[in-house]
């Protein structure tokens, strides 16, 4: 399949409704709305409501049902970025080549920006119509989780306590398959239970997410080592200045590279029974660890 025309019509699919979710700036809330709108429309990938909707067509729906919840996983991710680039966290000056939201708003509108598109997220999220109800509450609860202490923000404390400390595998294991992982596996997985997936369907589609979870981590921690900067977009090399664990520090860059082959050869195992619906779940998969940002 082409894929960079499947990414692209995606992409476009849901600039357009993250458009429709917020209006012109205006009142006395506008500049915490100019702050999330910022990042939101910031040049991202759209990686996590492509999956949602990749998830929703492999199991033979279309990707517009299961739209509005898909945008709100991105809303979650660009609130934990805003937040992660703050100076009390990792301290980042750019992003997607452009300066951080605190840089140009201010810590308390950035705090405050993020706060907002997590909020908004679930409010989103509750508003998807044409689903199943039950199926809805399900989802709901699994994305909190990811994004949550049990998930995202687990991983995010583990992350920061660990810095400068020696490094363990499992410990690098358990950042990345929390920080990152639990959304992206969250992001794929909601889609198949949306559209209604068989119970076997949902649980092959997320034993895939959890595998390019993890395996799209190690692809960042390799880019922070061999990436460059202008394709990317910010700076590299940060990791090692920070005495982040990271898995080219925990087990070596040849043997991280490895580790993220095997991961993508189960994603893809795990998609056997799945037929040509499946395809672009399984091009994302190769796509994660060939991205050069």
């Amino acid at each position: 399949m082409d894929l960079k025309a499947y990414l692209r019509d995606k992409r476009a699919l849901v600039d357009e409704a993250l458009k429709a979710v917020f209006p012109e700036p205006q009142g006395l809330s506008a500049d915490v709305v100019r702050a999330m709108t910022y990042s939101l429309f910031a040049g991202g990938k759209r990686l996590r409501p492509i999956l949602c909707i990749g998830g929703a067509e492999a199991v033979g729906k279309e990707g517009t049902t299961v739209l509005p919840f898909a945008c709100s996983l991105e809303l979650i991710h660009t609130y934990s970025l805003i937040h992660d680039d703050l100076p009390v966290m990792d301290n980042d000056d750019l992003r997607r080549g452009k300066p951080t939201n605190h840089k140009v708003f201010g810590e308390a509108v950035a705090l405050l920006a993020g706060d907002g598109l997590l909020t908004e997220a679930f409010r989103l999220m509750a508003g998807t119509s044409g689903v199943d109800p039950l199926s809805l509450l399900k989802v709901i609860r699994l994305v909190g989780s990811a994004a949550g202490y049990q998930g995202m923000v687990g991983g995010q404390v583990v992350d920061i306590q660990s810095e400068g400390k020696p490094v363990d595998p499992s410990l690098v294991d358990f950042i990345h398959s929390h920080k990152t992982g639990a959304l992206i596996h969250a992001s794929v997985t909601s889609g198949a239970i949306l559209a209604q997936g068989t119970e076997e369907q949902v649980e092959a589609i997320s034993s895939y997410g959890e595998r390019i979870g993890l395996a799209f981590q190690i692809a960042d921690d390799i880019l922070d080592v061999e990436g460059d900067s202008k394709t990317m977009g910010k700076g590299v090399g940060g990791d090692a200045r920070k005495k982040k664990i990271t898995f080219p520090a925990a087990v070596g860059l040849q043997k991280a590279k490895e580790i993220q082959s095997r991961l993508i050869e189960e994603a893809l195992g795990a998609l056997k029974t799945f037929d040509e619906k499946a395809e672009p779940l399984r091009s994302l998969a190769v796509y994660i660890i060939e991205r050069k940002k």
